[in-house]
Order: C-alpha cells, then sequence, then structure tokens
C-alpha cells in the first residue's frame, strides 16, 4: 500500500450503514428546522402597503375605466383595461396570502 492510499483512508473513514442512515436523518431534520423557522420569519416592513396600494390601485382603475365609458385610464386598451385592473387586484390579493 503507497502512502497517498494511507492518507486517503484516513481522511474518508468508512462509515456504516447506521450510522449512514442516522448521519442522512439528522441532515433532514436540521433542513426541516432550518425551513420552519424561514417560514415563520415576519414580513418585510413594505409588504401590507404594496399589497393595499395594488388593490386600491386596481379597484381605482376599474372604477375609472366604467366611469369614463372606456376613454381612460389608457384608451387604446379598450375593454383590456378591466384585465389590468383585475390583475391589479389578483396580484394584491396574492400578496395578501403569505403576510403574515
Amino acid at each position: 500500500m503507497s502512502e497517498s492510499q494511507g492518507q486517503q483512508d484516513k481522511s474518508h473513514p468508512v462509515l456504516p450503514p447506521a450510522a449512514k442512515v442516522e448521519s442522512a436523518r439528522r441532515a433532514a431534520e436540521l433542513e426541516r428546522q432550518r425551513r420552519a423557522r424561514a417560514s415563520d420569519a415576519p414580513n418585510p416592513t413594505w409588504w401590507a402597503p404594496v399589497f393595499v396600494t395594488l388593490l386600491v390601485s386596481g379597484l381605482v382603475w376599474i372604477v375609472v375605466f366604467y366611469i369614463s365609458e372606456g376613454r381612460w385610464p389608457v384608451g387604446a386598451f379598450g375593454y383590456w383595461n378591466l384585465v389590468a385592473g383585475f390583475s391589479l387586484l389578483i396580484a394584491g390579493f396574492a400578496m395578501t396570502m403569505k403576510w403574515k
């Protein structure tokens, strides 16, 4: 046996199968705990103002479209203004689902 092979054997010990299973279980448990801590973290301070702004701006967009009989907010969009307004509403509503 050469000297380099002897050094490789020392750096990578051979683990029995039970130790490998225990090591994998411990690693999985640590990862589960890390994910649980990450999901319990509070939202950033900008979260609530952004989703409220999206909800209000979507509502205002749709109301302005109907009141102006399709001339505003963007006359060239036509009925696609409804899609834009509802997209803002949906984006704001999706943000409320993640709010803590």
